[in-house]
């Protein structure tokens, strides 16, 4: 096995055992950009240069005995949302042309004191607005689309281009391309990572989180994420807490919601078996099912976009007005529809909002977390715009994408997805978790007992290309 190979759990025990550098990590990682990234397109930007120097420093840090913990040497991306003080912050447009960021985010600077190395900046659907990446390929087939709008975030970890990486999710934006990449996406509890130095989609929806080969992954940059910053007026005040689950995979007395509506309503039928499967496999494991009514479905769609497009759209009022025409297509037409939205439908969204977050409190004292499918179908050729369902039912692959992962962004609930399995194309499956809030490390312990009863995931067989990569 590669250096580049290995999960952030299995390279955080070789580093500190001393078995293996942080350079030969770095170096093993950044080789493999050079391989696969012009095949991919995960990266704004590589900073190799900074990494090199970051991974002799955790070199010399860890061998005087000042080790910082697992993420001391890691490799990461970072979605280019998220500012590096005098790295640019692209968001992926041309808007943002000659941008530095003038300091660390809180999620960066939290990082960094953890020990974690920056490899580059990964792309995102221009300004976090979309659920395709267009600029990336998927890291199982480079002719389908990765998700958005961390979609490069996604791809690096699947293909091994980095150990791990931070998306931003607004409507499903880690989650989605988590799962059709086949990697581990937890959007965590609203307010409970600081969103300081983020370029914003929507504030009231927004939240940042890890993405990650495995649950145990996800659960140590969780650990290093989590914590209350007063420059995020929704950061909460919790206790300090370790979110790495132990080895128990015993869910006896554990409650698991199986929606009897929403979850599985125009649903591939090859996710829905594979995710029907894996909510088997825990019940195998001890837990319990319960069959459950997801509340106010007919409003989900309705409330994410009343809230989500005003909010961008006044988040981009300035630039809007000034440089229209630096704008994709796609995202100026969202932007100034937001412009013709009332008022009066966005109040009715936040009304909408306070009822589903209500109603989902009821529904989850019945139960301790509900299992679903992360998204509805696999990953879409790209360009095509429509999914059309057994019944005849044309949707388009934006709405399908968001239609199951919204939810938990309107309420703020947290919500995890781990791969489970691939269909016959061999493309990746994904089965959310959603759970009470912050109860992150329930969802945790369930996602992590289940990968224990599976194989482990190699990383997805990214073609390599012979052109080079320029890095900076």
């Amino acid at each position: 096995m590669q250096p580049y190979e290995m999960t952030l759990a299995a390279a955080a025990d070789a580093i500190r055992a001393r078995q293996m550098s942080p350079v030969e990590l770095v170096d093993s990682v950044l080789e493999r950009i050079e391989r696969v990234e012009p095949r991919s397109g995960a990266y704004v930007t590589v900073t190799a240069e900074r990494a090199r120097q970051a991974a002799r420093e955790a070199e010399h840090d860890i061998a005087a005995g000042r080790h910082r913990g697992p993420l001391h040497g890691i490799p990461m991306g970072l979605k280019d949302l998220i500012d590096v003080a005098g790295t640019a912050t692209s968001a992926s447009s041309r808007v943002r042309a000659g941008h530095r960021a003038p300091a660390d985010s809180t999620v960066t600077a939290r990082l960094s004191a953890a020990g974690a190395v920056l490899v580059g900046k990964t792309h995102t659907h221009e300004f976090a607005y979309g659920l395709t990446t267009p600029q990336t390929g998927n890291a199982w087939d480079r002719d389908r689309v990765a998700g958005g709008s961390s979609g490069g975030s996604a791809v690096a970890v699947a293909a091994g281009t980095a150990t791990f990486a931070l998306g931003t999710d607004t409507g499903g934006s880690i989650r989605v391309p988590a799962a059709l990449n086949g990697v581990v996406g937890l959007k965590p509890t609203y307010g409970l990572v600081p969103r300081h130095g983020v370029t914003s989609l929507s504030w009231s929806l927004d939240h940042v989180g890890p993405i990650t080969r495995t649950v145990e992954d996800a659960a140590l940059v969780l650990t290093a994420l989590a914590g209350h910053d007063p420059r995020d007026p929704a950061s909460l005040t919790v206790p300090t807490t370790a979110y790495r689950p132990g080895p128990r995979t015993d869910l006896t007395g554990l409650r698991i919601g199986v929606p009897r509506t929403y979850y599985f309503e125009h649903v591939d039928a090859e996710v829905e078996a594979a995710v029907r499967s894996a909510i088997d496999a825990l019940e195998a494991l001890g837990a319990r099912l319960v069959e459950v009514e997801i509340p106010l479905t007919r409003y989900i769609r309705a409330t994410q976009w009343g809230l989500m497009v005003p909010e961008a759209t006044a988040y981009h009022e300035a630039t809007l007005r000034t440089v229209p025409e630096l704008y994709q297509d796609d995202v100026r037409v969202l932007l100034e529809a937001g412009e013709l939205m009332p008022a009066g439908d966005y109040l009715r969204a936040q009304r909408s909002r306070t009822l589903m977050r209500q109603e989902w409190a009821r529904l989850l004292r019945d139960v301790d977390l509900v299992a679903a499918p992360t998204v509805p179908a696999t990953a879409v050729p790209a360009g095509q715009e429509t999914i059309t369902w057994t019944d005849g039912t044309v949707e388009g692959v934006s709405d399908a994408y968001v239609r199951l992962s919204a939810p938990a962004n309107i309420t703020g609930v947290p919500s995890l997805s781990v791969p489970v399995g691939h269909d016959t194309a061999g493309l990746p499956i994904g089965m959310q978790l959603v759970g009470r809030p912050l109860e992150e490390s329930l969802l945790l312990r369930v996602g992590h007992a289940y990968e224990s009863t599976r194989p482990a995931r190699p990383l997805a067989p990214v073609p390599p290309t012979s052109k080079a990569m320029h890095a900076l």
